[in-house]
C-alpha cells in the first residue's frame, strides 16, 4: 500500500463515531412519520447492509422523500456537536497525509450533514474533493462517486486506495478497479481488516 497517492476515505464510521447520531437521526424521522423506535445496533447494522432497501427498512417508503430528509437535517444539525466525534488518531493521519498525498471523502451521506460536521470538526479544508451520496444518481456500491474522484485527478487506478468501514465500501472500490482497506473501528466487524489509525499510517508509509 506504500505505493499509493490518492486515498479515498468514507466518512461515517470510518472517519467520524457518528454511530449515535445517525441512528437518532433516522430515529427522529420514524418518530415524525409515527413508526415505532428501532434499535441503535439494527439502524447501523443496516446502514452498511449493501442488500437492505434502506428507504423501505427505515421508513416503510418505497423512496426516500423530500420530508424524510427535512426530518433528518433537523435532528442532525441540532445534535451533531454532542452526538458525534473524531476517531482516535484520525486527526494526526489526516494532518500527516495531507502533507505527502492527496486525500478525499466518498461518503453516501447527504451534503449538508457532511458538510455540517465536517467543518465542525475543523477537517474539512484537509480534502480536496468531497462527494456526497445526494451528488450522484448512484450512491456506493456503485463505483460512480470514486470515478468522479479518479477523473478528478486523472491518474492510475492502482494509485488510488479506498477505506472504508463496511462491504458497502470494499464492493464499491471493487467496482471502481481500485484496492480497498476496511477498518475494525466502525460499524461493522471484518477479517483483515485494520485496527488502528496507527496500523494504517504504518500500511500507508
Amino acid at each position: 500500500m506504500k505505493n499509493k497517492k490518492y486515498i479515498i476515505f468514507d466518512m461515517d464510521g470510518t472517519l467520524i463515531d457518528s454511530s449515535l447520531l445517525l441512528a437518532n437521526s433516522i430515529n427522529y424521522v420514524r418518530q415524525n412519520l409515527g413508526l415505532q423506535k428501532m434499535p441503535n445496533q439494527t439502524i447501523l447494522d443496516a446502514i452498511n447492509d449493501e442488500t437492505v432497501n434502506a428507504p423501505m427498512f427505515f421508513y416503510e417508503s418505497e423512496e426516500f422523500e423530500e420530508h424524510h430528509t427535512e426530518f433528518f437535517n433537523e435532528y442532525y444539525q441540532a445534535n451533531y456537536k454532542k452526538d458525534s466525534r473524531l476517531y482516535p488518531g484520525a486527526l494526526e493521519l489526516i494532518k500527516k497525509l495531507n502533507r505527502t498525498h492527496k486525500i478525499s471523502i466518498a461518503t453516501n451521506a447527504y451534503k449538508k450533514s457532511a458538510q455540517t460536521i465536517l467543518f465542525a470538526l475543523g477537517i474539512e479544508h484537509y480534502f480536496d474533493i468531497i462527494i456526497c451520496g445526494d451528488e450522484v444518481q448512484n450512491p456506493k456500491p456503485h463505483p460512480q462517486m470514486i470515478n468522479l474522484i479518479k477523473d478528478f485527478y486523472e491518474d492510475s487506478d492502482d494509485k488510488f486506495l479506498f477505506v472504508g468501514d463496511s462491504t458497502r465500501d470494499a464492493l464499491c472500490a471493487k467496482n471502481a478497479g481500485i484496492d480497498s482497506i476496511l477498518v475494525e473501528w466502525g460499524f461493522s466487524g471484518h477479517e483483515n481488516s485494520v485496527n488502528s489509525f496507527e496500523e494504517l499510517e504504518r500500511l500507508l508509509y
